[in-house]
């Protein structure tokens, strides 16, 4: 699984443009102080994964295929009757994305998927978190070129968080735009 990437035309972008368009825009004085992203973490709650434990593996082949890499498996922390779900059993599947497989999704996310979404207008600029994060969610797998129709049981969502270094939203928010980040112009 540890195959080596090429690296990403997204890096590259960003070494050469977006940290001097950032440096103009907010007056850094240091190139140290650029937001970069760290991170991208990809998850999924798998509600029926106690009844059906093919869901479970279904997702994590999903995930291997959309992120190429493999993902950890989220277990519940305590016991709750009504939702019938026991302390440790699986609830979900997350992968941490970073360095070039981090680029690779995130490029493969914006020039791809995302525009095959059907009626897509960009994404909300309301979602960062107020430390620099963003957050979205999609709603069906079947947007990434890897994942093929046939293979697909029920179209599962998932949850992308973008992970930045910036300090604040408008930093982060200028950061993704810069990287070619769609957002909704409102």
């Amino acid at each position: 699984m540890s195959e080596k990437l090429p690296q990403s035309p997204l890096k590259l972008k960003y070494e050469t443009e977006v940290k001097k368009k950032m440096m103009e825009k907010f007056g850094y004085k240091n190139v140290m102080q650029v937001p970069k992203i760290v991170a991208i973490a990809v998850n999924r709650g798998i509600g029926e994964a106690n009844e059906n434990p093919a869901a479970l593996e279904k997702s994590i082949q999903e995930f291997i295929l959309i992120t190429r890499q493999k993902p950890a498996i989220a277990r519940a922390k305590k016991s709750i009757a009504s939702f019938r779900v026991r302390e440790g059993a699986p609830i979900g599947v997350r992968v941490t994305l970073r360095g070039n497989r981090m680029y690779t999704f995130f490029e493969k996310l914006i020039n791809t998927a995302l525009p095959r979404i059907r009626d897509f207008k960009g994404l909300s600029p309301n979602s960062f978190d107020g430390r620099g994060n963003y957050t979205f969610g999609i709603k069906e797998q079947l947007i990434f070129p890897e994942i093929e129709y046939d293979m697909v049981d029920k179209v599962r969502g998932f949850d992308v968080t973008i992970i930045t270094t910036a300090k604040t939203d408008e930093e982060a928010k200028a950061l993704l735009e810069f990287m070619g980040f769609p957002f909704r112009k409102n």
